[in-house]
C-alpha cells in the first residue's frame, strides 16, 4: 500500500510551466524563497500569496490540490503561528511586574498575529510553488536535470547517476513509508492499542528496516551499487 506523496504529483498536462525546463524551475523556484525571505510585512506575504496561487494555478493545481497542500499545512502552520504570535506579543508589551506576569496588550496582540502571519503566509506560498515545480516537472526530468548540474564534479570524484538515483529512491520511498504508516496504525486501532506508542513505532520501524533491506537486495541484485 502507498500513499500520497507529501511532494505532489506531476500532472500531466500541458500548460506553460510544463514546457520550461527543470533547471530553469529550481533557479525560480531558489529565487521566490529568497524574495520571499528578504521581503517583511502583510502586504508583502499577501503579494508572495497571491502569485504563489497564480503559479499553482498556471502548474494544473485545482481546488482539491490546493485542499491537500493547506490541509497538511494546517498541521504545522496552525502551532507555529500561535507560537510566533504569542512570542511576538510577549517579547513587545509583556513583562513582570508585583502581581506577576502582566499580559500583552491588545495592540501587542494584533501585532504578534501580523507576524505570524508573514511567517506563515510565506512557508505556504514557498509550499504552494514547490508544489507548481513537483506538478509540472515529470521526477525523470529532475533527475536528469540534477545528473546534468553534478556533471563537472566528476573530477573530483563524485558519482551524478549515484546521487541522481538516491534522490529517486527517497522519492519513491516517502509514499511507500506513508503507507507502512497508515497500515500500522490501523493495526493498532483494530487491536484497542490506538494511544499505545509501541504499538505504533515498532511496527512502523521494523517494516521501514524491511522494505529498506528488500530495496538494497533488489539493487544488489541488478549489479547497482558494486564496484
Amino acid at each position: 500500500m502507498t500513499a500520497a506523496s507529501p511532494l505532489g504529483e506531476y500532472i500531466a498536462r500541458p500548460g506553460p510551466l510544463h514546457r520550461v525546463s527543470p533547471g530553469a524551475k529550481l533557479i525560480g523556484l531558489f529565487v521566490f524563497a529568497i524574495l520571499t525571505m528578504a521581503t517583511g510585512g502583510a502586504a508583502a506575504t499577501t503579494i508572495g500569496l497571491l502569485l504563489a496561487v497564480v503559479i499553482a494555478g498556471i502548474a494544473g493545481l485545482r481546488g482539491r490540490d490546493f485542499w491537500r497542500v493547506t490541509r497538511r499545512f494546517a498541521l504545522i502552520a496552525v502551532p507555529l503561528l500561535l507560537f510566533t504570535a504569542a512570542s511576538a506579543a510577549f517579547a513587545r508589551d509583556g513583562a513582570w511586574g508585583a502581581h506577576g506576569l502582566d499580559l500583552p496588550s491588545a495592540a501587542a496582540w494584533a501585532a504578534g498575529f501580523a507576524r505570524g502571519y508573514s511567517v506563515i503566509g510565506d512557508l505556504l506560498a514557498l509550499v504552494l510553488v514547490a508544489s507548481a515545480v513537483t506538478a509540472s516537472t515529470a521526477v525523470e526530468d529532475m533527475l536528469d536535470t540534477i545528473t546534468r548540474a553534478l556533471a563537472p564534479l566528476r573530477r573530483f570524484g563524485a558519482k551524478p547517476e549515484r546521487v541522481a538515483l538516491a534522490f529517486s529512491l527517497v522519492i519513491r520511498a516517502i509514499p511507500s513509508i506513508l503507507g507502512i504508516a497508515q497500515e500500522t496504525a490501523a493495526a493498532a486501532r483494530a487491536r484497542g492499542l490506538e494511544r499505545n506508542p509501541r504499538a505504533r513505532v515498532v511496527p512502523l520501524v521494523l517494516r521501514t528496516v524491511a522494505h529498506a533491506q528488500l530495496t538494497g537486495e533488489a539493487l544488489a541484485a541488478r549489479g547497482i551499487g558494486e564496484e
